[in-house]
Order: C-alpha cells, then sequence, then structure tokens
C-alpha cells in the first residue's frame, strides 16, 4: 500500500491540491499544471464539482496522474475509484477509513500530525504519510525531530506550503514529496490565466533538484 502511493508520488516533487469549483476550469487547468512539468494532481471533495472535475480530467488528459484529496468518508473511496481516480488522499485517519481502504483499489495517503498516529498507521502498514497541517503542526522543525525515532516513516507535507518554504520540506530526509494550492493560484484559475498557472507550476516542478 505505502509503496503504491510512494511511487505515484515520486512522479512529482509538488502535488498540486485543487479546490475546483467550476467543472469547466478542470481540463485547462490540468493541462496547464501539466505544461508545466506537474502530472500528479488532487483534486479535493470539498466542492460539487470535484467529481465531474476528476472524471473530466481523466477521461481528456490522459498524461494526468489523479487523484481524490479530502477523502473522509468511506463511501469516498469507491466514489474516486469509479470516477477513474488513481489515488485517495485524507486529512487523518480513522478506523473506519482504515477499513474502507483495504478493500479499495486506490493507493491511498492518509495523514498523520503527531508520532503516535504516524505509528498508528506504521502498524497498519501505512509508512508513507500525509503530514498535516504541516505548518501549524511544527513544520520543517518537526519533522526533523520525527526522522530519528521512526526512521522508516515518510512524509508529503500540505497545509501551509508556499514556493518560498517548500524547499526547506524537500530538503528533511524523511519527505518523499510536498503538497499545496500554490501552483494553481486562485485568481489566475478564476480568471482563466493558463498561462500563469503554467508559469507556477514549472516553478514548482524546478523544486525536484534540491
Amino acid at each position: 500500500m505505502s509503496r503504491d502511493i510512494a511511487e505515484i508520488l515520486s512522479l512529482s516533487p509538488v502535488i498540486p491540491v485543487l479546490t475546483i469549483t467550476d467543472v469547466n476550469h478542470a481540463v485547462p487547468l490540468a493541462r496547464a499544471l501539466l505544461r508545466g512539468g506537474l502530472n500528479v494532481l488532487e483534486i479535493t471533495f470539498r466542492t460539487e464539482a470535484a467529481q465531474e472535475a476528476i472524471r473530466r480530467i481523466v477521461g481528456e488528459v490522459p498524461d494526468a496522474v489523479v487523484g481524490a484529496g479530502t477523502v473522509t468518508a468511506p463511501h469516498h473511496f469507491a466514489e474516486a475509484a469509479r470516477d477513474g481516480a488513481r489515488f485517495a488522499v485524507s486529512p487523518g485517519a480513522t478506523p473506519r477509513l482504515l477499513e474502507a481502504a483495504k478493500d479499495s483499489p486506490l493507493a491511498w495517503l492518509p495523514a498523520a500530525a503527531t508520532a503516535g498516529e504516524a505509528m498508528t498507521l506504521a502498524e497498519n502498514s501505512y509508512t508513507h504519510l500525509k503530514f498535516f497541517p504541516a505548518e501549524t503542526s511544527g513544520g520543517v522543525a518537526a519533522l526533523k525531530q520525527l526522522a530519528a525515532p521512526l526512521p522508516l516513516i515518510h512524509f508529503c507535507p500540505t497545509g501551509g506550503l508556499t514556493q518560498e518554504n517548500a524547499p526547506a520540506y524537500l530538503a528533511c530526509p524523511n519527505v518523499f514529496a510536498v503538497g499545496g494550492s500554490w501552483p494553481a493560484p486562485s485568481d489566475a484559475v478564476k480568471a482563466g490565466a493558463w498561462d500563469r498557472v503554467e508559469a507556477a507550476a514549472r516553478a514548482a516542478a524546478a523544486l525536484r533538484a534540491v
């Protein structure tokens, strides 16, 4: 399970976290991000447009690796799989989500904010985790503290990351990718300024070498 999510998220140093409110933005947004070098996209289940956005991107942008974010209920796994998503991301983990994930074809990235939460997920074979909310949970300093006692657990931090602070996260030995909304600025998306999205994505993709 962890290996699958690690393989998917290792395709890109930065995972754009996209909250799409207008389904007509989905395909041009995905294409702009891919032109900029980011091909792993997380579409959050926070809007009524989310599932249709996933379906459209999967159907029209075949090079995109699409996941469903904000998966907070067991039925979300089945819905995301039907929509064509390849992975799911959750802001935490519950017994019901753990049980649903076992029966899902999707790779799953559950979140942990503490050592105890990370250890519990590792006991369930999840060693690649989302670290959320990153900035308010101690940020880079916390991740460095977790590295020594939990050497087999790796994180994808999200929550408060930006183009400016992402390099410090990516430099942590227990970080394998980062996530955030900054590669798709909301004002650029709303305006359909896909050249701006492409430029932001290109800058984010360049962090791979850090």
